[in-house]
């Protein structure tokens, strides 16, 4: 299928790569299906990243692997809750967080009280809120960023 973007203009899209998220995300419940974008030279899971709605062509979401900005991250989820997105084996298993990028690049923040989990094998997605106050919801992540790409 082919859908035109905002941010990337006609894309196609192999049907075996759209994530349905029953319950949408987190202030759009009803967008359920999206694909991930992502530069095709760097492969999955390095640098920024989109969720790109399949129903809203204009909206695409960025996100990233939050072990890219917070080594230790590891927010405790519930069971029933990884149940709820089908069987799944750990390397099936992939986590984002939402980034912010403002106009000042030096604000950039993530998101890791709302992680974005995802079942490949099943292509079932969901957004959760994480419990307790261990992770903010607007963690900077610019200054982290830089040091990687100079070091």
């Amino acid at each position: 299928m082919f859908i035109k973007t905002r941010i990337f203009g006609d894309v196609e899209i192999d049907d075996e790569k759209i994530i349905t998220f029953e319950d949408g995300i987190i202030g759009f419940p009803d967008l359920k299906h999206f694909t991930l974008i992502y530069d095709e030279e760097k492969g999955p899971n390095v640098g920024i990243q989109y969720f790109q709605s399949i129903e809203e062509p204009g909206f695409a979401m960025p996100v990233m692997n939050p072990v890219m900005v917070c080594e230790n991250y590891n927010p405790q989820i519930n069971d029933e809750f990884i149940a709820s997105l089908g069987e799944m084996k750990e390397e099936d298993l992939f986590v984002f967080v939402t980034v912010t990028v403002p106009t000042d690049l030096t604000k950039m923040t993530v998101n890791l009280q709302g992680p974005i989990l995802i079942n490949a094998n099943e292509k079932k997605g969901a957004q959760i809120i994480v419990e307790g106050n261990d992770y903010p919801v607007r963690f900077p992540i610019y200054e982290i960023l830089k040091s990687r790409k100079e070091g």
